[in-house]
């Protein structure tokens, strides 16, 4: 387990609605929001060529935890027999 030393930030509220946009479940933390957001950055920065195709599946992959198509933690274990 990961001991947090805590940190405030300050943000335009502007900002804030957009990092809300890319929450994927609620209650997630912007710690774990932005951690998503600067492994992008960093992958884009890497590979540029593997940037778009990235970003559409990003999207895909959005779109669909809305619609509720994924799995849960206990489905996918279930599946995979662990």
């Amino acid at each position: 387990m990961q001991k947090y030393m805590g940190t405030s930030i300050r943000l335009e509220e502007g900002t804030k609605f957009e990092l809300d946009k890319f929450r994927q479940v609620n209650g997630e933390s912007y710690d774990s929001l932005i951690r998503k957001l600067v492994y992008i950055a960093k992958m884009c920065e890497k590979k540029p060529e593997l940037s778009q195709k990235t970003i559409l599946e990003i999207k895909e992959a959005r779109e669909r935890i809305k619609k509720g198509q994924f799995y849960t933690e206990e489905q996918a274990k279930k599946i995979l027999g662990l």
